[in-house]
């Protein structure tokens, strides 16, 4: 009877002895391994979902849908709705009640002005722009600047008050130069727009609407143009500040794919953005 304990004993003994063994390689791969940082990420961005809608100045139509685009890539749940005006206007819906959650502005007395009024957090420069001159394709008012080839010609600017309009008014002072418009339109957009149909035989716009009408207008360099900066920032509205897509969306903007996007539309860097 002692030699059959003994026996039990020790088979018990070696028994135990591979349990503890196998528990210690993984119990046989019933573990399941850590997921890898890379699938991490993929599962928070898809994870990440809602409706942003984003306040932005009119001169960043394409560039802010490309950039929308680029961020459905990552975050597929995201919808990203726009409406592109003038900055002042915007400010302007916005304090009327206007639910938006970013607000991106052409200058940066718009988005002092909405800091002032508490529709905005803390804002970052993600973009810059000058103005240029441009004419219709053919130069058929055979304009050569801002001096006297303008004469009897209908020369279409931004209004005073919107950030295109700051500049222009800036511009003009630093020349020493009296513009007379024909026309002071709200948005670049539209200044660029009449310039394209021929109904302007010249009009100031931001590069970057130049590069936008491609062969349909010709740009006519102004002295002094690079030294009238308009800076872009962009902020999450108060109404906003709790939207985490919203968030996603402004990141990619400062982000260097972001920054690459504007790069390509003409837009120079902004302070606070990627290097």
């Amino acid at each position: 009877m002692t030699t059959t304990r003994s026996k039990r004993s020790a088979l018990f003994a070696a028994l135990a002895a591979s349990a503890l063994l196998l528990s210690a390689c993984g119990g046989g791969g019933t573990q399941a391994p850590a997921a890898s940082p890379a699938a991490t990420d993929t599962a928070a961005s898809q994870d990440l979902s809602g409706d942003v809608t984003v306040f932005a100045a009119a001169s960043l139509n394409k560039a802010f849908s490309d950039i929308a685009d680029e961020l459905a890539t990552t975050h597929p749940g995201v919808t990203v709705t726009f409406s592109f005006e003038g900055s002042s206007t915007l400010v302007d819906q916005m304090a009327e009640g206007a639910p938006a959650d970013v607000f991106a502005s052409a200058d940066e007395k718009s988005m002092t002005r909405a800091t002032e009024e508490n529709l905005v957090g803390d804002a970052k420069e993600f973009a810059t722009n000058v103005l240029t001159l441009i004419v219709p394709a053919g130069n058929p008012g055979e304009i050569t600047g801002l001096n006297d080839s303008l004469t009897g010609k209908r020369l279409v600017v931004c209004a005073p008050g919107v950030p295109c309009g700051n500049a222009t008014e800036t511009l003009a002072k630093n020349l020493g130069v009296t513009l007379e418009p024909v026309s002071e339109e709200q948005k670049v957009t539209d200044v660029r727009g009449k310039v394209e149909a021929g109904e302007a035989d010249a009009g100031l716009v931001y590069t970057t609407d130049a590069k936008a009408a491609g062969d349909k207008v010709e740009v006519i360099d102004v002295d002094g143009a690079d030294e009238v900066v308009n800076r872009y920032p962009i902020a999450m509205t108060t109404k906003g500040a709790d939207n985490a897509a919203a968030q996603a969306f402004i990141d990619l903007v400062l982000s260097e794919r972001g920054q690459k996007i504007l790069a390509d539309y003409g837009f120079g860097a902004g302070a606070d953005a990627a290097k």
